[in-house]
């Protein structure tokens, strides 16, 4: 097969031709004057999907989350979420350059904390420590192999926040992939959460983009927030238009991707190279490599049969499944690993 088979991650995908079609007809403005109708579309679009009031179009999920954090928090102030976090682990210390907080780092179930671990991360109203404002949670967990919350737990940690007058933000990345997976309805995230971001370019298959949702109050100063980090797009409707497609026709999909990981995760299993590896859940497979490889020569031997994958620790690689991974590339890929 010539054609590179990419499993690094979903955020490689390339938009399908009916999406580029719908970017190309776009109806553009300028959306920092507040005159761009496919961006309104979009935030408005995916604010009623959650049963939110606002919703804020940017680049990144990295700006939304740390727009999020921003507003929820005074410098001096404490963040608790899992030592996973995508917020920690992978959005360049933004935490403390962008909000000047701290960060009370629990050890989870594979990147999911419990209301009970959240109770008693709170700190003290003691001078000597930093003010609890924020729990983040992360749904699904990138590190914790695409793992997902249920509906009890989440409503547990919100009542704990409830109860302590802490803000409560949701990490969305691959939330479309939890929703999909338990069935759980959107409308029920947005009466739990304060602020949840949605990414749009990993599973969903845009170029660019995450949605930021909220109150309207909160999300007109996260507006402000976003001009301050250089966010602002001019005629960004061909991005929303993207968007706006995706939540449209490739939400339902996201269960191919599922099966596809299970399906490999069964045939990785039975190479003795393999060692332990998480609960596959959705479209995240991350194993351990032991014995005749590595990480590192485990990916490099994939890739001379033109598979990417990639080694995330010493002993760990992932595989994500996605919009580009089609069937066939899932069969030659089982092929490639009964050979090894």
């Amino acid at each position: 097969m010539p054609l590179i088979i990419d499993y690094r991650s979903d955020t490689v995908t390339r938009p399908t031709p009916a999406m580029l079609e719908a970017m190309f007809s776009a109806k553009v403005g300028d959306d920092v004057l507040g005159e761009d109708p496919t961006v309104q579309l979009l935030e408005q679009k995916a604010a009623a999907i959650f049963g939110m009031e606002a919703g804020l179009f940017c680049p990144s999920g990295t700006m939304t989350n740390q727009i999020a954090i921003k507003v929820h928090t005074q410098p001096g102030d404490e963040v608790i979420c899992d030592a996973l976090s995508h917020i920690y682990l992978y959005e360049g210390g933004g935490i403390a350059f962008n909000s000047g907080a701290s960060v009370k780092l629990l050890q989870g179930n594979n990147g999911r904390i419990t209301a009970q671990q959240v109770a008693g991360a709170i700190n003290p109203n003691d001078v000597h420590k930093p003010q609890t404002t924020l729990v983040s949670l992360e749904n699904t967990s990138n590190r914790g192999g695409g793992s997902c919350y249920t509906l009890e737990d989440l409503q547990s940690i919100h009542e704990i926040c409830q109860q302590n007058q802490l803000k409560l933000h949701l990490d969305g990345a691959r939330l479309f992939n939890a929703l999909v997976a338990t069935g759980q309805q959107a409308e029920t995230y947005g009466k739990i959460f304060h602020s949840i971001s949605i990414c749009l370019s990993k599973g969903l298959g845009t170029p660019v983009g995450s949605v930021l949702l909220g109150t309207e109050t909160f999300i007109a100063r996260a507006r402000r927030i976003r001009k301050v980090l250089g966010g602002g797009m001019r005629q960004a409707g061909y991005l929303a238009a993207a968007g706006i497609y995706a939540l449209d026709h490739h939400v339902k999909r996201l269960a191919l991707d599922h099966e596809h990981a299970k399906t490999i995760a069964a045939a990785l299993q039975k190479k003795d190279f393999v060692g332990e590896m998480m609960p596959v859940e959705t479209n995240i497979i991350i194993f351990e490599v032991k014995g005749r490889f590595t990480p590192k020569s485990l990916a490099a031997k994939l890739e001379e049969k033109h598979i990417k994958v990639m080694p995330i620790s010493p002993t760990q690689v992932r595989m994500v499944l996605h919009l580009d991974i089609h069937t066939t590339m899932v069969d030659y890929t089982l092929e490639t690993l009964e050979e090894l």
